[in-house]
């Protein structure tokens, strides 16, 4: 089975930062873009960025130039470093991967739990 736990939510101030990681764990042959979402209460999930495996990026307009996607392909592990926080950012925040499992030939998408994103005015 594979799994993606989150870790690094919690509460900060307006124009704070925080670094969320999530780690991909189990059976896994090889991951390819993994991203990060979010879920506002009363809102739809929405995109905030996705890596490829090739290192290629995209951001939502909402953050770019204030978030930053990056992954570490040793450690099968995505982190989202959010800077310049606003109360609008306040959301879920979940992680995204498609996954390979091991002695597989395709790719599944897989969630994680999510880790929730407090930001205070």
């Amino acid at each position: 089975q594979v799994q993606l736990v989150e870790s690094g939510g919690g509460l900060v101030q307006a124009g704070g930062s925080l670094r969320l990681s999530c780690a991909a764990s189990g059976s896994i042959g090889s991951i390819n873009a993994m991203g990060w979402y979010r879920q506002a209460p009363g809102k739809q999930r929405e995109l905030v960025a996705v890596i490829r495996s090739g290192g290629s990026t995209n951001y939502a307009d909402s953050v770019k130039g204030r978030f930053t996607i990056s992954r570490d392909n040793d450690k099968n592990t995505v982190y989202l470093q959010t800077n310049s926080l606003k109360p609008e950012d306040t959301a879920v925040y979940y992680c995204n991967a498609d996954i390979t499992r091991a002695s597989r030939s395709y790719a599944l998408n897989y969630w994680g739990k999510g880790t929730l994103v407090t930001v205070s005015s």
